[in-house]
């Protein structure tokens, strides 16, 4: 198949690209140079052009607090960019993949969210993500939309990367423990594309790593394994601290933990537990 993926500079775009052209597909990578999704450019027709088998959009604006303060960018970049991805893919027959994201939701129930849950975004990322889904299926109605969460790897800027850092610059860390998710790796993530994209999947599922974690469970994790690993490591302790403690600009849900029943028959095989994932992504950093 031909592939375009936009946003392939990124954590998870680069690991989609890799996936599919080792699984021998034709695969064409966007970055910011290639296709602005700011509004600079006639989005849709770009992606028409490239005449793809099946678009994967993986660009977004995704700075959450900044969000706050600017709305428009992340309008531009996460609902009207996206739409008009779908349309571009709409003219020439391609099929369309739209990665979105658990702050969708508002966080306030205690039982993983299903595909069918109502929505209720908490700040303005989690608004214009939301938008973008309802952009891409109003234009593609067939598209396929992937949810998954609190993502990290490699490349570009995560969490788990700023852990590693400030673990190795500080003599302890406070780390807010009362947000409840599911570190998910960027590779999996990635995995889990192709496999959809391979069975011609459509309508809206969830992925993420097994297993849930507070931001705090996390970065002792990450603690832990950068010790195993012989990594750089300074800090004594990780002291776990409220969100009220740990003021941002933008909300986050207090729980975004996302249902997976949905997508497992398809997968074929069982999730990996983000402990597992962690310790694979931090053995391959280390090396």
């Amino acid at each position: 198949m031909k592939i375009l993926v936009t946003g392939a500079a990124g954590q998870l775009g680069c690991e989609v690209v890799k996936v599919f052209e080792d699984a021998g597909h034709e695969v064409t990578g966007t970055d910011r140079k290639t296709l602005n999704l700011d509004g600079s450019m006639n989005i849709a027709d770009a992606v028409a052009t490239r005449g793809t088998d099946w678009v994967i959009n993986c660009a977004a604006y995704t700075r959450v607090d900044q969000a706050e303060t600017e709305s428009d960018m992340a309008f531009a970049v996460n609902r009207d960019a996206a739409a008009a991805i779908a349309q571009g893919a709409s003219r020439v027959g391609s099929r369309l993949l739209h990665v979105s994201t658990d702050f969708v939701f508002g966080g306030a129930q205690s039982r993983p969210y299903r595909e069918t849950d109502p929505a209720a975004p908490v700040n303005v990322y989690g608004r214009s993500k939301l938008e973008g889904e309802l952009g891409v299926l109003k234009a593609l109605p067939q598209a396929l939309i992937l949810r998954t969460a609190w993502v990290y790897g490699l490349h570009g800027s995560n969490f788990v990367l700023n852990m590693l850092r400030l673990i190795s610059e500080r003599d302890s860390l406070q780390v807010v423990d009362d947000q409840i998710g599911s570190p998910t790796c960027a590779a999996d993530i990635a995995r889990t594309i192709r496999v959809l994209v391979e069975q011609q999947a459509e309508g809206i599922y969830h992925f993420t790593n097994e297993g849930v974690a507070s931001w705090y469970d996390l970065a002792c994790e990450v603690h832990c394994l950068a010790l195993s690993l012989g990594l750089p490591v300074l800090a004594k302790r990780i002291l776990p601290i409220s969100s009220s403690q740990w003021p941002t600009a933008a909300q986050r849900p207090a729980y975004s933990v996302l249902c997976k029943e949905k997508i497992r028959p398809l997968l074929g095989q069982d999730i990996p537990h983000w402990r597992h994932s962690l310790r694979a992504t931090l053995e391959e950093y280390s090396a």
